[in-house]
This record gives structure tokens, C-alpha cells and sequence, in this order.
């Protein structure tokens, strides 16, 4: 099959693949996450670091991007920021990263018309840039686990918002699993099992007991902890 970035080409025909588009992930930090009430947070780090690695995984490009970061919101998380270490953030004053000339040209600068998007909050910082995105001729992906906000209601609001709008809702393993498409494509296997084996819950542990003891694969093997130590007192 054909290859793009070392990838066998997947059809399209309406999917995402990864040669269809770019990934984008805003205002993913501290003082934003604080805000949101109707979706567990601790769930939503874990679902946008996934999101982020199968991004690394398939050689998606990736637009980064963060609102008023020193006045108020905060760095980007660092569990974003350790997949993507030497990036860094568009910084934005606008609510509406659409309104930001460097986070469009970094779109457009992909080249690529599907924007598989997330962000918090759901009713402001996704609503709007998706709105005027699809206003502007793209199509976008809204990873709805990855995104949060202050009320069920306003999340909920913003959902159908951007469905009425023509956005497409998924979540970060129907993306995942849509880039990967084949388990057949080695070259991503491996990666994609290890996303799913350390963020995807019941899914990953299930993989786990198949490989050990259906196919008596040896178990995986996670990184020992290490516990951190305090610095030494000055004498």
C-alpha cells in the first residue's frame, strides 16, 4: 500500500486518517480545569494525554495553545507538555482561538481540512473556534471526553451547539482507533496497545489478561517507581 510518513495509507471515505488531519488541543490548563463540574477531571487529563500520544504515534501535526497563561489560567498541563516537549504553546488573549491569527495560520499551515479539536471549556473555547472553523470551510472533530465545563447544562448547550453547526462528536479511542483502522498495520500496534494498556481503563486491562493468559505473552513490564526525594537540608 501507498506509504505517508512511514504509515500504510488508509482509506478515507469520510474517516479520519492520519494524513486527513490536525489535532488541536486548547486551553488545557490548571485555572480551566478548576472550572469544570460535569465531567470527572481526572478522567479528562487521562483521555487528552491519550489523545495527545496517538497524535505522536501517527505523525499528526498538532496545534498547542493556551489562554492568558500568566494571569490567570496557568501553564499547560504537564502531562500534555511531556508528550510534546519541545513545543510550545500558541499563547492567546481571545476566548475564541479562531480570533487568534497564530493559532488559524497554525491550522492552515498543516494543510489539512479536518480539525480533530478539544478543549476547555466545551461552551467557549471549543464552541466558538469550531463554529467559525466550519463557517470557514473545515470540518471538525469534536473529542468530547477530552473537553469539560462549568454545568452539565453548558456542556451539554455546547454539544448540541456544535453538532447543529455541523461538527462530528467522538472521543479519544474512537480516534485513535480510527487512525489505526487495521490491527494488521504493525508499524502502530505496538504504540496504540500501550495507550490503550495505560489510559483506556477495563479495555487495557483486558488486553493485558489476553496476552498473558490466553496467548501467554509475558506480562508488561510499566517503568519501576521511583520515589522522589527531598532535597537535602542546607547545614
Amino acid at each position: 500500500m501507498p506509504k505517508n510518513n512511514g504509515l500504510a495509507k488508509r482509506s478515507e471515505k469520510g474517516l479520519l486518517t492520519p494524513d486527513n488531519c490536525v489535532v488541536a488541543l486548547i486551553d488545557h490548563q490548571p485555572q480551566m480545569l478548576f472550572g469544570v463540574s460535569n465531567f470527572d477531571r481526572q478522567s479528562i487529563i487521562n483521555n487528552t494525554v491519550a489523545l495527545a500520544k496517538a497524535a505522536r504515534v501517527f505523525s499528526l501535526p498538532v496545534v498547542l495553545s493556551t489562554v492568558t497563561s500568566k494571569s490567570f489560567s496557568g501553564n499547560l498541563w504537564p502531562q500534555i507538555k511531556a508528550v510534546f516537549p519541545d513545543q510550545v504553546p500558541i499563547e492567546r488573549t481571545s476566548m475564541d482561538a479562531w480570533d487568534d491569527k497564530n493559532f488559524v495560520a497554525a491550522i492552515e499551515k498543516s494543510g489539512r481540512k479536518k480539525i480533530v479539536l478539544a478543549g476547555l471549556w466545551t461552551e467557549t473555547c471549543v464552541a466558538l473556534p469550531t463554529v467559525q472553523a466550519i463557517h470557514d470551510n473545515y470540518e471538525v472533530y469534536v473529542v468530547e471526553d477530552c473537553c469539560g465545563d462549568v454545568s452539565q447544562l453548558a456542556h451539554d448547550n455546547a454539544m448540541k451547539r456544535v453538532i447543529q453547526a455541523g461538527a462530528k462528536p467522538v472521543t479519544a479511542l474512537s480516534v485513535m482507533l480510527e487512525w489505526q483502522r487495521d490491527w494488521a498495520e504493525t508499524d502502530t500496534y505496538d504504540a496504540v496497545m500501550d495507550i490503550v494498556k495505560t489510559h483506556c481503563g477495563a479495555y487495557g486491562i483486558g488486553v493485558e489478561y489476553a496476552y498473558t493468559m490466553v496467548h501467554g505473552l509475558p506480562a508488561t513490564q510499566f517503568a519501576a517507581y521511583v520515589v522522589p526525594q527531598a532535597p537535602a537540608k542546607q547545614k
